[in-house]
This record gives C-alpha cells, sequence and structure tokens, in this order.
C-alpha cells in the first residue's frame, strides 16, 4: 500500500475530513488532497510524525509507507561502522525471524545490565 492510500484510509477510519486534518497537523488541505492521491511525494518526517500522533497510530509505518529512515535511527545506524552491515545481513529475514533477533538482542541487554 501506498503513503497516501494509507493515509486516506486512517484519516477515513477515524471520520476526519482533509481540511481538519491539514489544520490539526500544520498544512494546507490541498497539499494532503495531493499526497492522499498520489500528487506528490510523502511529506517531510516531522509531519509525518503529526500526521501519526492526530491519527493515533504508529508513525514508524507511516514513515516506512514513506521509505524515510526516523532521524533516531539515523544517529544509531551512524553510530558504529557494523550495523549498516547487521542491517544488510537481516534484510532478508522474515517478521518473526527479525522478531527472534529483537528478542535475542533484548537478552543480551538484560545480561548487560545486571
Amino acid at each position: 500500500m501506498s503513503f497516501g492510500k494509507r493515509l486516506r484510509q486512517l484519516r477515513l477510519e477515524r471520520k476526519i475530513n482533509q481540511r481538519v486534518l491539514a489544520t490539526q497537523v500544520g498544512v494546507d488541505f490541498t497539499y494532503l488532497s495531493k499526497i492522499e492521491n498520489g500528487r506528490m511525494p510523502p511529506p517531510s518526517e516531522d509531519v509525518i510524525v503529526k500526521l501519526a500522533k492526530v491519527l493515533e497510530t504508529n508513525a514508524d509505518e507511516l514513515l516506512r509507507l514513506a521509505q524515510k529512515v526516523p532521524q533516531d535511527l539515523q544517529s544509531v545506524i551512524n553510530r558504529s561502522s557494523a550495523l549498516p552491515s547487521l542491517l544488510r545481513t537481516v534484510s532478508d529475514l522474515n517478521d518473526s525471524e527479525i522478531k527472534r533477533l529483537e528478542d535475542y538482542a533484548k537478552e543480551i541487554r538484560a545480561k548487560r545490565e545486571n
């Protein structure tokens, strides 16, 4: 699903019209309409986070659909030269395999903190 289609779906599920959503987020409603219709690319990360908040949804989902890396993750990725390699290594894992990897990382962190 595209960013614009998902945005429209979320907006309609919450029974919010474009003008109200645009006002709450601080953008022009015509801009929002163009995004929903695929005539404009997804907005900046800041706007996407505001949209997610107003629509009471996960910002990471919208950022992923917009093909944007959240700012907080950019600093994590840049922290170590090993992290881009790790991401490439796990790039073909399915969701359950990624969940197992996440659980293992949490175990490592818990052992380190004890």
